[in-house]
């Protein structure tokens, strides 16, 4: 970068530092700050980039949660309808949950004949 003649005089009557010197130092700076705004750029892109990728994990995250709730739910109906089939080891709570549904029809009905 070129440095004007009146800003080199500027500098030198302020600072009282010989012509090359200053120039040598605005340079420098420049040098400094070209490489600085490369960084931020390259930062930036980089956070973009997370950016997005954080909001592709965070949608990928939410599809399989509600894949596994469904499943979940699936596995829920499964083990239920193979205690109304004769499988003991869940016959109990699908007795149970029978039970508690029957109560639960009962009470509506007894609402509606109210």
């Amino acid at each position: 970068m070129k440095i004007s003649p009146i800003t080199a005089t500027f500098v030198v009557k302020i600072t009282g530092m010989p012509d090359d010197m200053v120039i040598e130092r605005i340079s420098l700076l420049n040098n400094n700050l070209d490489r600085l705004l490369n960084e931020y750029e390259k930062l930036r892109n980089i956070n973009s980039d997370m950016q997005q990728e954080l909001k592709e994990l965070t949608d990928k995250l939410q599809h399989q949660e509600s894949e596994y709730n469904e499943l979940k739910r699936n596995y829920e109906h499964l083990k239920f309808a193979g205690a109304l089939t004769g499988d003991t080891e869940g016959s109990k709570d699908a007795k149970r949950k029978l039970n508690v549904l029957v109560r639960e029809i009962d009470n509506c009905i007894a609402l509606l004949n109210r």
